[in-house]
Order: C-alpha cells, then sequence, then structure tokens
C-alpha cells in the first residue's frame, strides 16, 4: 500500500530530523507512519539510517534484513545490513563477510562491495586478499575515487603502505 499524504510528510520530516542530527526525533516522526506501511522500502531505509545513529545495531540489521528480503536485486540493503551486522551484539567481521560476499558476483558493478569487503579481509590480517579487493573495487569505481577513500579509511591501515605507492603515482588535478 503506498503512503498517504500525511505518512509521506512524515517521512520527510524523519529526513529533515536526521539532518539535524537528531535520530530520536527522527523516529518519533516514523511513529506517525501506519504499521502497515513500515515495511515500505522508502520507510525502512529512513529507519535504517535513524537506528544506525542510535548505535542500535541489532535493530538496524533485522531492518537491513527485510530490505534484502524485499530488494534482493538492490545492493544497498546488503551493504547496510553486513555493516549492521559487524556491529551487532552478536556479529563481527565474520558475520559481516559472510553475508556480503554473495553480492561479489550479484553486484559486480558496484565498487562498494569489493571496497567493504577489502576492509574486512585487513582487519582479518588477509592483506593480499584485501588488496585483491581493493583492486577489483578501483576497476569498477575509479582509482583516484576509491583511493582517497581507502586513504582515510582506518580498517585499511594495514595496506596503507600499498595505498601510499599506488596514490603517488596518479597526478593531482
Amino acid at each position: 500500500m503506498p503512503l498517504s499524504e500525511q505518512e509521506n510528510f512524515a517521512l520527510e520530516e524523519a529526513r529533515a530530523w536526521l539532518l539535524l542530527d537528531d535520530a530520536v526525533s527522527a523516529l518519533g516522526e516514523l511513529d506517525r507512519i501506519q504499521s502497515s506501511n513500515r515495511n515500505s522500502s522508502d520507510v525502512l531505509r529512513v529507519e535504517w539510517e535513524i537506528r544506525a545513529k542510535l548505535g542500535d545495531w541489532d535493530a538496524a540489521f533485522r531492518i537491513a534484513e527485510r530490505l534484502v528480503a524485499l530488494l534482493p536485486d538492490e545492493v544497498d540493503g546488503w551493504i547496510v545490513r553486513a555493516y549492521a551486522a559487524r556491529r551487532m551484539k552478536d556479529g563481527g567481521l565474520k558475520k559481516a563477510w559472510s553475508l556480503l560476499h554473495p553480492a561479489l558476483e550479484k553486484f559486480p558493478e558496484v565498487f562498494l562491495v569489493p571496497y567493504n569487503l577489502a576492509c574486512y579481509a585487513a582487519q582479518f590480517g588477509h592483506a593480499d586478499e584485501a588488496w585483491q579487493l581493493l583492486q577489483r573495487a578501483m576497476a569498477v569505481g575509479g582509482r583516484s575515487t576509491v583511493l582517497k577513500m581507502a586513504k582515510a579509511d582506518p580498517d585499511l591501515q594495514p595496506l596503507r603502505e600499498r595505498i601510499s605507492d599506488v596514490s603517488s603515482d596518479i597526478s593531482p588535478k
């Protein structure tokens, strides 16, 4: 069932509260949406962001699970599910890896999948595998874009020297 005009307004208000970094008020706006409409993908995406800002990773994971079930051919659910799984109470890197790894072949043109897997592999201590995944991310997402992200990403600290070596080959614009 599509959202009513009032529910769409509540969803926009929730987004506005998020922009103001007030996740509690944003969540209150979602309470104005009928429970039968709370499983719309737009509502789920906003609720995931709210739960993430609140650090409620178990709830964020459950929401992401619904997103993946509802929209299995859209990558964002896969990515946020792994992100939440890494941080949830009974989660961790292994769980995040196992949930995101199937997306590597399912979404070959989305650089964030191999990029996030590279982060996980680096944290596992598998530097060569992490580097291969990061190179795959660069091939898909653009070398300079991915390297800029990678330089600032603490998860990729084990690859910092390799990243610096490759970055020095790129001339600034």
